[in-house]
């Protein structure tokens, strides 16, 4: 089986230089989803029918090495798109047309519609039936059910237009066949195109069997021309997505208030809170609390951490049974081991934290490497940056930094150290020691505060 995928339209109607099938869903563009769905069949090859912005969309898929790139240009249509990936065809078996702006169909359904092809001895075509069709090209059957045409909407009569099963554009064609289908197409249409759907004239006048494969969800179906319809798939992939979730077993405090825009892995007993946004590759073990309106991207999150709200997590790790948040940032390269308190407006970067460190407010770690059993008091700064470049602080296990510290790397802090609150270290600071660097407190006896002069 062999899978082309028909994606050279402007999508005028979005508004957008960006091209329409690199609009975003969930995150990542149309075609992406198509992508996804398509390898999940595992077929021959892939080849995808680019045209407005062709390179555009190659360079967005540049990394992805299984794909071949037809362009088409002038883009005459749905057959003529097809004709145009012709070459790069093996022709064996079956081909199965999809569009890189239908993203939500599932691979089952297209399992069901491959298994109806019969290994490409038949057309199978993927239809719905929708409450109000307007749009679409009807299914024409005949009078034993058969299909024996596909009428686009401009083209048909009143009789035609009231059929409310339409033509998803999906097929399953038998290779064998394709090349003089196609060639056969003519542009004799209220739209002067190139239909693919007139091969199922040629199929019926062939006495190939024309099969009907109807969607079990039309939602699956649905096509993007719009924001408008952009935003609607938004909310029905956001929905298919909290429902695999709490199948799963998932706590999800209110589905409609959840955003997934990557993939989402979650262990037994995860609650989620109201708001949250998880992009790139998240994973929650066992027992994770997630609070509500947190950001969480590419990180992992260990048995029984509780991220509270408002807390951003990017690149990080995050250990068994520690807690993040409220309102903490956690960037790139931060790892927290088991038990690591990161409080309340706390930023870290590219810092690792060991068993049981606590920095419950008010600091920035970055580019340092913390014991276990260390203190950060509130207002603790590492100065890693000199204006051209990154230095490391060590801060060696069961340390005390004491608030309002400033920590000018690279610099060592010994194992059981403490520096005093107001402390600018420049200089390595021994283990099991007190370093201060404040000035002495000093008291002017007879001194006034200035008043304001009168005028």
């Amino acid at each position: 089986m062999e899978v082309v995928i028909l994606a050279a339209g402007k999508g005028t109607r979005m508004r957008s230089r960006l091209p329409k099938v690199l609009q975003p869903l969930a995150g990542r563009p149309l075609l992406a989803h198509v992508l996804d769905t398509a390898r999940a069949l595992n077929p021959r090859r892939m080849v995808v029918v680019i045209g407005h912005e062709a390179q555009q969309v190659r360079a967005a898929f540049s990394a992805q090495g299984d794909l071949s790139w037809v362009e088409q240009h002038p883009q005459l249509g749905t057959g003529h798109a097809l004709r145009t990936a012709l070459p790069s065809l093996g022709l064996e078996d079956m081909v199965l047309v999809l569009y890189g702006d239908v993203p939500l169909l599932r691979p089952q359904t297209l399992a069901r519609l491959l298994e109806a092809a019969e290994g490409g001895q038949a057309l199978a075509i993927l239809t719905a039936r929708l409450p109000d069709p307007r749009g679409y090209g009807r299914i024409v059957r005949d009078a034993s059910g058969r299909i024996c045409a596909i009428v686009e909407e401009k083209d048909a009569d009143a009789k035609v237009r009231a059929i409310d099963e339409i033509n998803t554009g999906v097929m399953v064609l038998p290779a064998a066949r394709l090349p003089g289908w196609l060639e056969a197409l003519t542009n004799a249409n209220a739209q002067g195109e190139y239909y693919l759907t007139d091969v199922v004239a040629a199929a019926v006048r062939e006495a190939v069997p024309v099969i009907g494969v109807e969607a079990e969800d039309a939602t699956e179906v649905a096509g993007v021309n719009d924001k408008a319809q952009l935003a609607e798939l938004e909310r029905l992939y956001q929905r298919r997505e909290a429902e695999r979730l709490l199948h799963a077993g998932v706590t999800l405090l209110d589905p409609a208030r959840l955003e997934v825009r990557g993939t989402l892995e979650c262990g037994l007993d995860v609650t989620i809170d109201v708001g949250c946004i998880f992009s790139g590759h998240v994973v929650l073990a066992d027992g994770v609390r997630v609070g509500p309106y947190c950001v969480l991207s590419d990180c992992t999150v260990g048995d029984g951490a509780e991220i509270r709200a408002f807390s951003h997590l990017e690149g990080a790790e995050i250990g068994p049974q520690a807690v993040v948040g409220p309102y903490a940032r956690l960037r790139p390269g931060t790892r927290l081991a088991q038990g690591v308190h990161v409080g309340n407006f706390v930023e870290v970067k590219n810092s690792s934290l060991g068993p049981e460190t606590k920095a419950n407010h008010l600091a920035y770690l970055g580019d340092a490497e913390i014991g276990a059993r260390v203190n950060i008091g509130a207002g603790t700064i590492t100065c890693n940056y000199d204006g051209a470049n990154k230095h490391r602080t060590v801060i060696e296990d069961d340390a005390f930094i004491g608030s309002d510290t400033q920590l000018v790397a690279p610099v060592r802090v010994g194992r059981g150290a403490t520096l005093g609150a107001g402390t600018t270290l420049t200089r390595d600071a021994p283990p099991e020691a007190l370093t201060v660097s404040r000035a002495p407190q000093r008291t002017l006896s007879g001194w006034q505060r200035p008043t304001k002069k009168k005028e």
